[in-house]
């Protein structure tokens, strides 16, 4: 039996709750749910990259980029990618910023993808969680 690991890369604030950014056991890895948060400042409370939808989906990729990274893993890993929005109008948008995003990644087989509509902490639009496979 492999190790369950915790991952956290320098970046992320502690989360508010009992849990990890990122859990690695044997090549998978579970990146949880990622918002769009600027990297943390040591006493500071957590920021949003800005009021709109396309700097906090921008922020929320890089966070979750971040906890793949720290994990050993890529975008190329990544076989499922669940998406949470606040606001089911905010949908059209999201995805032509995920389209960019993933563009410029150079992401050639994208990760199966969900999209949600859920309830977030005030002024956050958007969280992000992924599955990758290692190896």
């Amino acid at each position: 039996m492999s190790e369950k690991t915790a991952v956290t890369p320098e970046s992320h604030p502690a989360p508010p709750a009992k849990f990890s950014h990122g859990v690695r056991k044997g090549n998978i890895l579970q990146v949880a749910g990622q918002v769009g948060y600027l990297p943390a400042v040591a006493g500071q409370p957590p920021v949003t990259a800005g009021p709109g939808l396309r700097e906090q989906t921008l922020q929320t990729l890089e966070n979750v980029r971040s906890v793949l990274e720290a994990g050993g893993a890529s975008w190329d890993d990544a076989v499922m990618i669940r998406v949470y929005l606040t606001d089911t109008a905010h949908f059209g948008e999201m995805n032509e910023i995920y389209n960019a995003y993933f563009d410029e990644q150079g992401v050639k087989v994208p990760a199966a993808r969900t999209t949600v509509y859920v309830g977030l902490p005030a002024g956050l639009l958007i969280e992000i969680d992924a599955l990758a496979v290692l190896g």
